[in-house]
């Protein structure tokens, strides 16, 4: 007998390397870490409790969530352990504990398994978490407040707190190597730019996530930055400031590639990791908080369904075959 040929359809996402979530979700955990490890080393052990209480809290609320609904308990696909691990890496190493489990909370059920699991959730989990706790309780955000009692061998200053507060002058306090190799103070997983960058190369090899989105997010950055440096370089700071501050390379590589809430197709992946960096340097620049990167992404996850639809007329269509 020849052999047949099947063509399968299924549901978001729809786009599939031929592996299986929890191979991805490990993988996913692979690439975070180095970043996760160094923000262990640099902020103590506290970090290490932070990474801990937001994984395991994570999985625990998934799988309460599912015994509750009556749905199948499948924490051993490590979905719910990528939501917390993301969360626990944009958080400082001081947040106390209750605002930690809210957001692994928020993420988890809130964020995702209200709409129904895996493939449903149209914005990021772990972004919905930390935003809500951002603007519910954002002093524990304040990097420069919260972290002043460790005793670091580098400048004590968060850089986009620095900026916002002391102008282009404070970009001066950094050099783009320190930046890099993670002498700033900041979130647990996000101060450690060139383990993100590693980790970002790995998981685009391994086809885990689009290289489309990431390249065309920092293009945005790059773009949208240099553009307000050159209109006035004593008022803005230039591209490669902003690319290695903040949650910039996080979001670059791990949020906004969310498979969930990102395009399936080739032109609104570019346009929608370019409307990403775009918008966050319109919110650090001209908005109202100094780092921008996690409401921008929640903005290109409304648009998604807006941008998908963008796509090359099919062959034949529109063609009078009269």
């Amino acid at each position: 007998m020849a052999k047949q040929n099947k063509f399968t359809v299924s549901h978001a996402p729809f786009w599939h390397d031929g592996s299986s979530i929890k191979c991805m979700n490990i993988n996913i955990m692979i690439a975070a870490l180095p970043a996760a490890l160094f923000g262990v080393m640099q902020f103590g052990m506290p970090a290490l409790g932070v990474l801990c209480l937001a994984v395991s809290s994570a999985m625990a609320w998934e799988a309460l969530f599912n015994l509750i609904s009556r749905r199948p308990v499948a924490i051993n696909n490590y979905n719910a352990a990528v939501i917390g691990m993301m969360v626990g890496m944009m958080m400082p190493a001081t947040i106390p504990w209750w605002v930690l489990i809210t957001g692994t909370f928020i993420a988890v059920v809130v964020g995702q398994q209200i709409f129904g699991g895996i493939g449903a959730n149209p914005f990021n989990p772990a972004v919905i978490g930390i935003s809500i706790l951002m603007v519910s309780w954002g002093g524990h955000f304040d990097f420069d407040a919260v972290l002043v009692n460790y005793d670091f061998t580098f400048t004590a200053l968060t850089p986009l707190a620095a900026l916002d507060h002391q102008g282009v002058a404070a970009v001066n306090l950094f050099s783009y190597s320190d930046l890099i190799m993670g002498k700033q103070m900041g979130a647990i997983g996000s101060v450690f730019g060139a383990g993100l960058i590693l980790g970002g190369i790995y998981l685009i090899l391994r086809g885990f996530i689009r290289w489309e989105i990431a390249v065309s997010y920092i293009a945005g950055i790059v773009v949208t930055a240099a553009l307000f440096n050159i209109s006035n370089p004593d008022q803005y700071a230039g591209a490669m400031f902003h690319l290695f501050t903040g949650y910039t390379l996080l979001g670059a590589f791990f949020l906004a590639t969310e498979s969930s809430s990102s395009p399936v197709n080739l032109i609104p992946m570019f346009i929608y990791g370019a409307i990403g960096g775009i918008m966050t340097i319109l919110i650090r620049n001209i908005g109202a908080y100094p780092d921008g990167t996690l409401f921008a992404i929640l903005l290109i996850n409304l648009i998604n369904p807006l941008i998908d639809n963008i796509r090359p007329k099919a062959l034949g269509r529109g063609v009078n075959n009269a």
